[in-house]
């Protein structure tokens, strides 16, 4: 068994129970769970690898990405998509998206998840939901297993066009029938449930304005026939979400949600902006989780979702950035730092959201909102996923007092070191399993071929 000790951490933040911090502090590692966690001075002195920090890095749990597009990342900043809400802006895409490739789906995949592990994403859930040209879910399992990041894809689906009253185009839809059959095989092929697991299956209909009522259910009765696969869709983001689901089903987004059997501990919804409070209890008293996509949400001018107020009731609220066209940057530690600016402007109050308590979002809100005990903290028994930042950088000098609070108010661009899995994947700021200046030549020419 291989053995991995890091050692004089200037502060170790573990995101335990006690909410341990621990200067001079040092992790035990064996293969790719957590042994032992303390000082410098208390564990071992000697393992088969040994990373020496110095005492100038703060070293915390992975950050976890609950919402994401990998694909868009070749259609960032479209001029004709850059300046329109919601809709239009889909309407706008759709046509484009209908010329992804496998390869377009297999490269943005890895370009996607090398921009989120450099800013300290160890576990990524991904919404794919069109499979025009021969694409598959399968594309993007084998780029996120090659590049090494935990994965939770989700087999999204459209299944009603523009003809049936639906956003999308009747050309990028596919029939029910066909969706659940390929669902199933996925769930088959590809989950696993056991703990440390790199890959869990979600099954994920797109949206109330993409997908029939019988398609929510049908994917709720499927996906809990398995053990641990989970639900995921996009639910009242803007004001014409609200809209859609009052004319066309006669309740509102979370009335809707419920209707269908999608509230639960293994049901999670991104956006939630335009909540209303009563789904917002419902949520909290049923463990049904939220993906916050703050970046997404300020961009499209969606509004700014009541986390605060989520939380307070008990909802397990998680971070996203949300696919790279409509937030345009993949960035989680940045999402983070806007999350924390965004709810002290929402309420209007300094002390609604800390750093510490955005920081818990973005761990341990992942966590529990993937349904995993695994991940999310730095303790023993819990998996080996964790990053480290250099404290010595420009916009850290004179923050040494609360490094913590520093990664997100002084803004901690990227990571130095990541370990997903006791595996380093980033080492010096670099990737170590990717050739990083080969997959953004690539991800250019894709992108390129699909505007052209």
């Amino acid at each position: 068994m291989a053995t991995l000790l890091v050692k004089n951490i200037h502060t170790l933040v573990t995101m335990d129970d006690m909410r341990r911090e621990i200067a001079n502090g040092a992790l035990f590692v064996q293969d790719n769970a957590i042994v032992q966690v303390g000082t410098t001075q208390e564990l071992p002195q000697t393992a088969d690898d040994v990373l020496d920090l110095r005492g100038r890095f703060i070293v915390l749990p992975g950050l976890v990405n609950t919402h994401h597009h990998f694909f868009q990342v070749l259609t960032r900043v479209l001029p004709t998509a850059q300046d329109v809400s919601l809709f239009y802006w889909l309407q706008s895409l759709y046509p484009v998206w209908a010329k992804l490739t496998p390869a377009a789906i297999y490269t943005s995949a890895q370009m996607a998840a090398a921009e989120l592990m450099l800013s300290g994403c160890t576990t990524a859930s991904d919404h794919l939901y069109i499979y025009p040209n021969g694409c598959t879910l399968d594309d993007e399992i084998q780029a996120i297993q090659e590049i090494g990041l935990r994965f939770h894809p989700t087999r999204g689906s459209m299944s009603v066009g523009e003809s049936l009253g639906g956003l999308p185009p009747d050309s990028v839809v596919e029939r029910e029938a066909d969706i659940l059959k390929d669902c199933q095989r996925l769930i088959e092929q590809y989950h696993d449930s056991d703990r440390f697991s790199m890959v869990r299956m979600t099954l994920a209909p797109c949206s109330p304005f993409s997908v029939s009522p019988d398609l929510m259910r049908e994917s709720a009765k499927l996906a809990r026939s398995y053990s641990g696969v989970q639900l995921h869709t996009h639910l009242a983001e803007n004001q014409s979400d609200i809209d859609y689901s009052l004319e066309k089903f006669g309740m509102l987004p979370g009335e809707y949600a419920e209707s269908v059997g999608w509230l639960g501990d293994d049901v999670w919804h991104a956006h939630c902006v335009m909540l209303d409070d009563a789904t917002i209890q419902k949520f909290g008293a049923t463990g049904t989780g939220v993906s916050h996509c703050p970046g997404s949400n300020t961009r499209l001018a969606s509004g700014i979702a009541p986390i605060r107020k989520m939380l307070d009731a008990g909802v397990p609220v998680s971070l996203g950035v949300d696919g790279s066209s409509s937030n345009d940057a993949g960035n989680l530690l940045q999402e983070a730092r806007t999350a924390f600016l965004l709810a002290r402007v929402r309420d209007r109050d300094a002390s609604s959201m800390t750093a510490r308590d955005i920081l818990a979002v973005a761990t341990r809100g992942g966590a529990q909102v993937l349904g995993r005990d695994d991940i999310g903290a730095l303790a023993p028994g819990m998996a080996a996923d964790f990053i480290a930042i250099d404290l010595d950088q420009p916009q850290f000098a004179g923050a040494l007092h609360d490094p913590v609070s520093a990664v997100i108010m002084c803004l901690a661009h990227s990571v130095d070191y990541s370990f997903i899995n006791g595996r380093k994947v980033v080492s010096e700021g670099q990737l170590t399993t990717v050739n990083q200046t080969q997959l953004i030549e690539k991800t250019n020419q894709l992108a390129k071929a699909l505007i052209d």
